[in-house]
């Protein structure tokens, strides 16, 4: 990949999105991961004013650190980067505490993961609407089209997409490009909403370069009985996976009545 002119591309794009659209600025939240480090990185290269909100829910301090440092480092590089910290343990605890019970608390554990991200996006549009800014979306390709790992209305709620069309591995290929903190980029993913340790890799059963490869072989057209062992493994759950989502990647299904039932 020529690294920085697939970085100037979206910077550019960026910033013709945001003059097309009369908006101020942009607004991203910042959870100490990989992805949201380069598209902040890129929020901040296209000299609009660029708000960096820390949200944590219950989150490990590590992460809170790593996002905090990351912040603290585009303060020191971009004179149009702010920051604002948003505490919703408590809103999500209230939150929770108003629900009913329910039996099968596993289900209930999930719902309340992808509560946590939904709690996230409302925040990110209330500084949105305030400030007259757009909502920048942080997944890559392999999350947002290959297996749909991310939140309906979550973290897939935003105004644009400036990585979606990225492989991880080349997310980090920018990341590193940038400068951005090697702490950052030696973390093992995760989308931090559960409150412990599990990475992405904990969850979906598989690692990115192995993900990065099944969507290859998908590209191509290529059966699962063509694989054996590992690779047929993963391919297969890259597969299932990549079913099971798409009503996050498609646009949401309207009926359509016909035109005599109507008259």
């Amino acid at each position: 990949m020529q690294v920085q002119k697939v970085a100037d591309f979206i910077v550019n794009w960026m910033r013709n999105y945001a003059k097309n659209a009369g908006v101020n600025g942009f607004v991203i939240g910042v959870s100490g991961g990989i992805d949201s480090a380069v598209t902040s990185t890129l929020c901040a290269k296209t000299g609009f004013p660029t708000l960096c909100l820390e949200m944590p829910i219950h989150q490990a301090q590590n992460q809170v650190s790593r996002a905090l440092n990351h912040i603290s480092w585009l303060q020191s590089n971009f004179d149009n980067v702010s920051l604002t910290q948003v505490n919703l343990t408590p809103v999500f605890d209230s939150l929770v505490s108003s629900l009913p019970k329910v039996e099968n608390e596993e289900e209930r554990f999930m719902a309340l993961a992808n509560t946590r991200a939904r709690l996230r996006m409302t925040s990110l549009y209330y500084f949105a609407g305030l400030k007259g800014y757009l909502v920048a979306g942080t997944g890559n390709k392999v999350e947002d089209f290959g297996v749909g790992f991310y939140t309906k209305y979550g973290d897939g709620g935003v105004d644009l997409s400036p990585i979606a069309d990225l492989l991880k591995s080349e997310v980090y290929e920018l990341a590193k490009y940038f400068g951005v903190n090697k702490e950052i980029i030696d973390a093992p993913p995760t989308d931090g909403l559960w409150g412990d340790d599990r990475t992405d890799e904990d969850q979906i059963g598989a690692t990115y370069d192995e993900l990065e490869w099944a969507m290859q072989q998908q590209e191509n057209n290529r059966l699962l009985d063509e694989f054996e062992g590992r690779k047929k493994e993963v391919y297969e759950l890259y597969l299932k996976l990549n079913k099971a989502n798409q009503h996050k990647m498609n646009p949401i299904p309207v009926c359509e009545i016909p035109k005599e039932l109507k008259g």
